[in-house]
């Protein structure tokens, strides 16, 4: 159990980011074709969501908690390790241009696959259901999450069952990231149906350690474990995702024992200091990509003027949140770049809370005090709502702080909480939210690539596909990412991204706070579970946990 003092100072917060992969190490990790394991899967293991996954399409429109269930069904064509280092599973070898797999000029890729991999229905995986994955990413009738780098494909071919072939219309740095997290589907369970509502949705078929078993909706999910898989695993007979919206009671279930592992939104800060006392628990402070902040809708009118995110950004007490909500756990950033990344631009200006400043930049905006307390200006009141995931009592008591300071500059910021599955349903995949408070990974693993966030076109809620929910249009960052993605020495990418955080800084379309350093609970016994800041779910390696 880690001993560790609440004060946590930027240096010690630091020192645990850059150790996150030191616990328990992980099983066979490169080691997915050799034998299966010797014994069979034993016991069960239920672990803790706070909030309920809803999308088991791992391409339609999603958020991390589904991912946690993703993890489990399929698999990837390959993966990245805490390290950063890709690993081979439904292919033989991640593709170099050393060995053969990627052209000198980026632009011709072959994968060779593995033989003998089998859909949960006791189909042969081929080559045919890479090319079915690839062509669904690009097919304009698919409401894909993702289409950067998948869209510049333009030739692919099944050269045999095991082997496959494609052309990129341009060099595309980002791309092996991006196949680390695309989830290879099966052709034949689309046949005949609607690629969007299909009953694929509700009865996903994958080739991963373990199939959806039942579904109680509001409550839990079984797997049950895959005895035909490829690799080495399942260990476990059963898996229970178990959802609790309030943290405080998920924290409690993990006390009692009911709950083995936390493995989404983790034990809260203010419990740390009484959880390193109970027996039978291990604790471990975990870097993590995730970045918590205001994210603002720019099409509501409120928001659309530079001046008043970069006052709302002053008004908001950032410090006093980090140190006292979260107990001094959390590092503070002005990036959406994890800290750890080569990428991140330690340079970018330090945020200041000066309320002062905040309403005299309001005021230049020509925004004055109504009779009710409340800016307007040309008839507009500055109100607008904040909306966050109901049960979690560290984001709502940050809500109501945040409240009270805006209150002070003339700034109405009312309250709307909604339970996990709808606010991030159509109310945030679509921008139906005035502002949230939420927590973003907006990199693609260990590359910097942030097109599916931050690209003009990536906004569900204009036409377009991918998760730049605020809505965000810069030209110039269109740009930089079309620049950074088309270079692959780091050394040259690394000015593009250090401008692009520069760039988004200015422009603010979320306000950042801190970058996540969670603190996982499990019982004693559980082995196998690896933090990766490079993976934004825990269970991206649930094939290899198991009990003592």
């Amino acid at each position: 159990m880690l001993q560790t003092s609440l004060t946590m100072n930027r240096r010690k917060a630091l020192m645990f980011l850059s150790a996150a992969g030191v616990t328990t190490a992980l099983p066979s990790l490169t080691q997915l074709g050799a034998a299966h394991a010797q014994t069979a899967p034993a016991g069960q293991m239920v672990v803790g969501f706070s909030q309920e996954p809803t999308v088991f399409h791992p391409h339609l429109l999603h958020v991390e908690c589904d991912e946690g269930v993703h993890y489990a069904i399929f698999d990837p064509l390959f993966d990245v390790d805490e390290k950063g280092e890709y690993f081979p599973i439904l292919a033989k070898d991640v593709p170099t241009v050393a060995n053969g797999g990627i052209s000198e000029d980026g632009l011709t890729w072959k994968i060779q696959l593995r033989d003998g991999v089998t859909w949960h229905d006791g189909k042969p995986f081929t080559a045919e259901d890479v090319k079915f994955t690839l062509e669904l990413m690009m097919n304009p009738n698919f409401q894909s999450w993702r289409r950067a780098g998948h869209e510049l494909i333009e030739e692919i071919t099944v050269v045999s069952p095991t082997e496959i072939t494609w052309k990129m219309k341009e060099l595309y740095a980002p791309y092996l990231a991006i196949l680390a997290s695309t989830f290879i589907v099966p052709k034949h369970a689309f046949e005949g149906q609607d690629l969007n509502d299909g009953p694929f949705n509700q009865a996903p078929i994958g080739t991963g350690a373990y199939k959806l078993k039942n579904r109680v909706p509001g409550d839990h999910i079984e797997l049950e474990a895959n005895t035909e898989y490829f690799g080495d695993g399942p260990y476990l007979e059963r898996v229970v995702i178990k959802y609790i919206p309030d943290l405080t009671v998920m924290y409690t279930q993990l006390k009692t024992g009911d709950i083995d592992v936390l493995a989404l939104q983790w034990i809260t800060p203010d419990n740390y200091a009484e959880a390193q006392t109970i027996a039978g628990l291990n604790l471990e402070l975990m870097g993590a990509p995730f970045v918590e902040g205001l994210s603002l809708n720019l099409q509501r009118p409120v928001f659309q003027d530079p001046k008043v995110r970069e006052a709302l950004y002053l008004a908001t007490d950032k410090a006093t949140i980090i140190d006292v909500l979260y107990y001094g756990v959390q590092l503070a950033t002005e990036s959406y770049m994890p800290q750890q990344s080569y990428f991140y631009n330690p340079n970018l200006p330090a945020h200041s809370y000066d309320l002062e400043k905040a309403a005299a930049l309001l005021d230049e905006a020509g925004w004055a005090i109504g009779d009710d307390g409340v800016r307007v200006k040309d008839g507009l009141r500055l109100s607008f709502t904040c909306s966050t995931t109901a049960g979690n009592h560290l984001r709502e008591q940050t809500q109501q702080f945040i409240q009270q300071s805006y209150k002070e500059i003339g700034v109405e910021m009312l309250i709307s909480n909604l339970p996990p599955a709808v606010m991030w349903g159509d109310h945030w995949m679509l921008s139906q939210f005035d502002m949230a408070l939420a927590a973003l990974s907006l990199v693609s693993g260990p590359d910097p690539d942030s097109s599916d966030y931050l690209r003009s076109d990536a906004s569900a809620a204009i036409g377009g596909t991918g998760q730049n929910t605020w809505v965000y249009q810069s030209a110039e960052v269109d740009e930089l990412l079309a620049k950074g993605a088309s270079m692959v020495d780091p050394e040259q990418r690394k000015p593009v991204y250090e401008r692009l955080q520069e760039v988004v800084r200015q422009d603010l379309p979320c306000l950042p706070l801190f970058q996540h350093v969670n603190i996982r609970g499990s019982k004693v016994g559980v082995q196998g579970l690896v933090p990766n800041v490079n993976n934004r779910v825990d269970t991206w390696n649930i094939r290899s946990w198991r009990w003592a």
